[in-house]
């Protein structure tokens, strides 16, 4: 009854995000086989082979539940094991200013980003979810704020659908930066954490700069989505809905950010065996391979087609603003 309820019907889509992460690996495998090295992560590949997928032969309805449950639970796992891997004292150096650059970063790109839109023509809501969308965590921002400002259905999805298109396309144009301006691990991570929209973008834009960017890389990102909950609070006293929203706690501090600080703490003193440290690694990368393979297929590189033009300057403009914003944090902070 279990099996045939909860799990048969996320088989099939597991079996094709399954196998679009597969062949990541086979591509980055050949990569390296027939040019010595690998120019592209297999993260960066599952990626797109899955946009290519989703985007000329298109997506049946049974596959869904099997894609939205390798981009979310498959993830939150990943995240948590990916904790195993970070120590406090490994990301000490970013400074202890840290944490307060990121609430100031996400507040001024709310406010800069919400009146670019503004300016452009865009209704309140349309700016508010982009503004959302651009300065917390994409789509699960959008889909978080919706309902509390009561944004129509056509704004919700003109803002998510560029969204997703934007954030895939700027996973590939971040490595570029990270070679072109010599930025260390420690800041390549900061600057991906505060400007990537997803924490799968994250991992997969920082996986090229090694480890202590993906480290801290994700830990930035999770510091900036625990903004979503007071973000949407304060937009519910604004429209005087804060007494009507009850904004579950797993949006608010969602379980796998727990996961992930217990695991860390663990680390920090020395409470996981090292024999596990290894398995635990090999585990959270394939899994996040696989949480990579369900983004790509769940963008449809056409979708962007449907989307007004007014939205896709703000949404440009913003993560512009918002990649100055973060170029100046890393300056400020001096870290190395």
């Amino acid at each position: 009854m279990f099996f045939n309820a909860r799990i048969k019907p996320i088989l099939p889509g597991l079996a094709v995000t399954l196998l679009v992460a597969l062949a990541a690996k086979l591509a980055e495998h050949a990569e390296r086989v027939f040019f010595g090295r690998g120019w592209v992560e297999s993260l960066v590949f599952a990626i797109l082979i899955g946009v290519v997928v989703r985007s000329v032969f298109g997506l049946a309805p049974r596959y869904f539940a099997g894609v939205r449950f390798c981009g979310k639970t498959v993830l939150e796992i990943a995240i948590v094991l990916l904790g195993g891997s970070i120590s406090a004292q490994a990301i000490g150096s970013a400074g202890g200013g840290l944490v307060v650059a990121i609430v100031a970063v996400v507040c001024i790109s709310l406010f800069v980003s919400y009146h670019i839109g503004r300016a452009l023509g865009l209704s309140e809501h349309l700016s508010t979810l982009v503004a959302c969308g651009n300065s917390i965590c994409g789509n699960s921002a959008i889909a978080a704020t919706a309902p509390v400002i009561e944004a129509r259905s056509d704004d919700v999805a003109a803002s998510i659908s560029f969204t997703a298109v934007l954030g895939v396309l700027f996973v590939f144009v971040l490595p570029l930066l990270h070679a072109g301006l010599g930025l260390s691990a420690t800041q390549y991570g900061i600057f991906s954490g505060l400007t990537v929209y997803a924490v799968p973008q994250v991992l997969a834009a920082t996986a090229p700069a090694g480890a202590l960017a993906v480290q801290v890389g994700t830990l930035v990102k999770l510091i900036r989505v625990l903004m979503l909950g007071p973000v949407i609070f304060t937009l519910a006293l604004l429209g005087g809905r804060a007494r009507e929203t009850r904004l579950p706690i797993s949006q608010v501090v969602p379980w796998f950010i727990i996961g992930f600080i217990v695991m860390m703490i663990a680390r920090s003193f020395g409470l996981l065996p090292e024999f596990a440290l290894g398995s635990m690694k090999t585990a959270s990368s394939f899994l996040t391979i696989l949480a990579m393979a369900a983004l790509g297929l769940s963008v449809d590189i056409r979708n962007v087609m449907h989307v007004g033009g007014r939205v896709v300057v703000a949404a440009l403009l913003s993560l512009m603003f918002l990649c100055m914003l973060s170029g100046l944090v890393i300056v400020v902070l001096g870290t190395a």
